[in-house]
C-alpha cells in the first residue's frame, strides 16, 4: 500500500498532469476542429502528428509548472525533471520523425497520378531524426557518445561482413532513388521480360506491379545492375507503331491517304491517343506477299498503346475491305 506521505506529494501533481491534459485535448480541438475533414495534405500531415503528442505535451508543461510553483521534495523533483525531459523529447523526436517521414513521402510520391511510395527514403529520414533525439539525451545526462560510436563501429564492421548482401541491397536502394533514373510510379520493363510499375522501393527490395496486377518482388541490387527500359523517361508519351503488309498491285497513294485518315480518327477518338497529332505512314520494304508498311500514332503511355493498336486494326480493316483494299 502506498505511504500516505508519498500520496500527498504526488497528488497535486496528479492533478497539474490532468488539467494540463485537459488543456491539450482542448487545443487539439481548437486546432484542428471536424476530425477528418477535408484539408490540404501538409493540413494532414500535422493533424495526424499532432493530435497524440499535444496532450502528452501540455500535461508535461503542466507537470513543469507544478515543480515550480508548489513546495515538492527534492527527491521527487529531480526525477520527475528527468523522467519529463526523456519523455518530451522522445516524443517530440517521433513526431517531427513522423511528420519529416510523411513530407519524404509527399515529395516522393509521383505526380503522374500513380499511387507509389519510396518506403526506403521515408525509414531513413525517420531513422536520422530519432538518433537525432537519443543523441541530445545523452547528451543531457553527460553521457559521452565517442566510447558507444567505437564500439558501434567496430560492431558495425562485424555485422557489415555478415550481412553483405543486405547492405548491398540497402545502398543500392538508396542508388536508384537518388539517381532519379527509376522513381516509384514508372513504368519499366526489365532485361528477362517483367514489366509494370514500381510500386515501392525498400530498404532490401522493390515491388513492380505488372498490368495483371501481380507483384514482382526485385532485389535492389539486381535492379542496380540490371538492363531496363524507363518507358517514363525523359517523357510519358509513346510511339505506337503498326505494322501491315498490302498487295503488291495496291495503290499506294490511296493506301496511305486511308490509312492516315483512319489513324487520325483512332487519335481523336480513342482514350489514350494525343489528340491533333498527325500520324504518318511509312512503306519500309518489298517483300513476296505484298508491300509492308508501319503506320507510326501517339499513345499518352505506354500502356495506351494495346487499346489503339486494337481500335485501328479493327478499324483499317473494315475501312480496307470497303475500299477494296487488299490486306495481307
Amino acid at each position: 500500500m502506498m505511504d500516505p506521505k508519498l500520496w500527498r506529494e504526488i497528488t497535486p501533481l496528479a492533478a497539474f498532469a490532468v488539467a494540463g491534459g485537459i488543456l491539450g485535448l482542448l487545443l487539439q480541438y481548437l486546432m484542428f476542429p471536424g476530425g477528418r475533414r477535408k484539408r490540404p495534405w501538409l493540413g494532414d500531415m500535422l493533424y495526424a502528428v499532432l493530435r497524440g503528442p499535444t496532450v502528452l505535451w501540455c500535461a508535461a508543461a503542466a507537470l513543469f509548472l507544478a515543480l515550480e510553483v508548489l513546495d515538492v521534495p527534492g527527491r521527487l523533483v529531480l526525477g520527475v525533471r528527468h523522467t519529463l525531459f526523456v519523455l518530451v523529447v522522445m516524443s517530440a523526436s517521433w513526431t517531427v520523425a513522423r511528420l519529416v517521414g510523411a513530407v519524404v513521402a509527399h515529395l516522393a510520391r509521383p505526380l503522374r497520378g500513380t499511387l507509389a511510395s519510396a518506403t526506403l527514403l521515408v525509414n531513413v529520414a525517420r531513422m536520422v531524426v530519432l538518433a537525432l533525439g537519443i543523441l541530445i539525451i545523452l547528451q543531457t545526462f553527460g553521457v559521452s557518445i565517442t566510447p558507444a560510436l567505437t564500439a558501434l563501429g567496430i560492431g558495425g564492421l562485424a555485422i557489415g561482413l555478415a550481412l553483405q548482401d543486405t547492405l548491398a541491397n540497402f545502398f543500392a536502394g538508396i542508388h536508384i532513388l537518388s539517381s532519379r533514373q527509376v522513381r516509384p510510379g514508372d513504368y519499366v520493363q526489365l532485361a528477362s521480360g517483367e514489366e509494370g510499375y514500381i510500386q515501392d522501393v525498400t530498404w532490401r527490395y522493390t515491388t513492380l506491379r505488372q498490368l495483371s496486377n501481380n507483384l514482382t518482388i526485385i532485389p535492389n541490387a539486381k535492379l542496380a545492375s540490371t538492363t531496363l527500359t524507363n518507358y517514363y523517361l525523359p517523357a510519358r508519351e509513346t510511339a505506337v507503331l503498326v505494322p501491315a503488309t498490302v498487295a503488291n498491285d495496291s495503290d499506294l497513294s490511296r493506301v496511305e491517304a486511308v490509312t492516315i485518315e483512319v489513324a487520325r480518327a483512332v487519335m481523336e477518338e480513342v482514350a489514350g491517343g494525343i489528340a491533333g497529332f498527325e500520324p504518318f505512314l511509312r512503306f519500309n520494304g518489298f517483300g513476296k506477299p505484298g508491300i509492308a508498311f508501319t503506320v507510326v500514332m501517339r499513345g499518352r503511355e505506354i500502356v495506351d498503346q494495346h487499346l489503339l493498336q486494337h481500335e485501328f486494326i479493327k478499324r483499317l480493316q473494315q475501312r480496307f475491305r470497303t475500299e477494296g483494299i487488299q490486306l495481307l
